[in-house]
């Protein structure tokens, strides 16, 4: 299986700016609260629990997780969400997946028209691109972080059932299953490993290559659309 490219909408860890972190918490609270509407509780609902842990990773305040998830249980009135996947088409015939939470499908889809039109890219048919990726469970570690060798975490890894391992910088990237991810995770944690990231993802079969100046375009492109607040991930087959 190739790698991917795959841009976090929320990805900014350090020294962030407030209006980049009240961005942030949105789309987080976004996320809790379509996780909640599965179960309030935590322990129960680990696409509640990922998500809860994303948030405190930003010290995200704990009344406003708690208020979240209140608004996803029911509990407290609010806007009316629901979960939206675009596919696209970037500079170079990328191919993109957009994941995004949204009070208004019908405007949210006109921005992004609107964005890809400005940036050189077009909206496909759905499930036009789709099988040009697979979902897996990618659990992310900073080899820098971790008192184990990286060749005992990657024996580790695949003992416990890892589907594929890839290097990307420092870290140390494990795709696993979808169904088996959080056990996979727990099991490393148990093991002193240090989890940087761990969340389902749509990874690329395969990874092209472009000319710089649609790769460039590309980039430029992400950044635009993850500067949209429906938009909470951003997935492509660009080779970085």
């Amino acid at each position: 299986m190739a790698g991917h490219s795959h841009w976090h909408s929320i990805r900014y860890k350090k020294e962030i700016e407030d209006k980049k972190r009240a961005k942030i918490f949105s789309k987080i609270a976004r996320q809790i609260l379509i996780a909640a509407r599965e179960g309030k509780n935590s322990e129960t609902n680990p696409k509640l629990r990922m998500a809860i842990e994303r948030a405190k990773e930003f010290n995200m305040p704990n009344e406003r997780i708690e208020r979240a998830i209140k608004r996803g249980a029911g509990e407290i009135e609010g806007e009316k969400l629901e979960e939206v996947i675009f596919e696209c088409l970037g500079p170079g015939n990328v191919a993109i997946i957009l994941e995004g939470i949204t009070d208004n499908k019908n405007r949210t889809l006109s921005e992004i028209k609107q964005i890809l039109q400005k940036e050189g890219g077009k909206l496909a048919e759905e499930g036009s691109l789709r099988w040009q990726f697979k979902r897996m469970g990618v659990i992310k570690i900073n080899i820098k972080d971790q008192q184990k060798k990286p060749q005992d975490i990657e024996l580790l890894s695949i003992d416990l059932g890892a589907q594929d391992l890839k290097y990307r910088n420092s870290f140390l990237e494990i795709y696993t299953l979808p169904e088996n991810l959080e056990e996979i995770k727990n099991k490393l944690e148990e093991e002193g490993i240090i989890i940087e990231s761990s969340q389902p993802e749509w990874v690329p079969e395969h990874e092209i290559e472009v000319s710089e100046k649609d790769k460039e375009a590309c980039k430029k492109l992400f950044l635009t659309l993850d500067e949209n607040d429906a938009i909470q991930e951003i997935y492509s087959n660009l080779k970085l």
